[in-house]
């Protein structure tokens, strides 16, 4: 149980404070020119909040616990990042589907980032645990 403890705060913390540095620094031009017709002014916190909490739990199962089965890093890598792909990839192509105006391009920088940012998380979650896992 220890170590999916550590496993999901790896996870957590490292995916929360990426893609909050993705949003608020990076990317927030970009979606600001993109998408501000669709932009809210005020960003529900609680909403945020629930989303990063589950979204780990995926990470976690789907990234990091087939590469504690196998002990390799590059299937957190993988399985994460396909976990990533087809959330992201369902969120953007659903709004293409159903949202007026909805950019091709935001849909390839998003999935994109998700895939990539689910994948380095889940090597981070996998990462800290096997360390802990090997010292006991």
């Amino acid at each position: 149980m220890k170590r999916y403890v550590v496993a999901y705060s790896a996870t957590a913390i490292f995916f929360l404070t990426l893609d909050g540095i993705w949003l608020a620094f990076v990317a927030n031009d970009f979606f600001q020119t993109q998408l501000a017709h669709l932009l809210r002014e005020d960003i529900n916190l609680g909403v945020a909040a629930v989303f990063y909490l589950f979204y780990a739990i995926g990470i976690v199962i789907f990234g990091v616990r087939p590469a504690l089965a196998d002990g390799r890093a590059r299937t957190a890598l993988l399985f994460g990042g396909l976990f990533g792909f087809f959330a992201y990839a369902t969120y953007d192509m659903t709004n293409y589907i159903t949202l007026p105006d909805w950019p091709e391009i935001v849909i390839l920088v998003d999935v994109t980032w998700g895939t990539f940012a689910s994948a380095l998380s889940a090597w981070v979650g996998w990462s800290a645990t096997s360390k802990l896992i090997r010292q006991g």
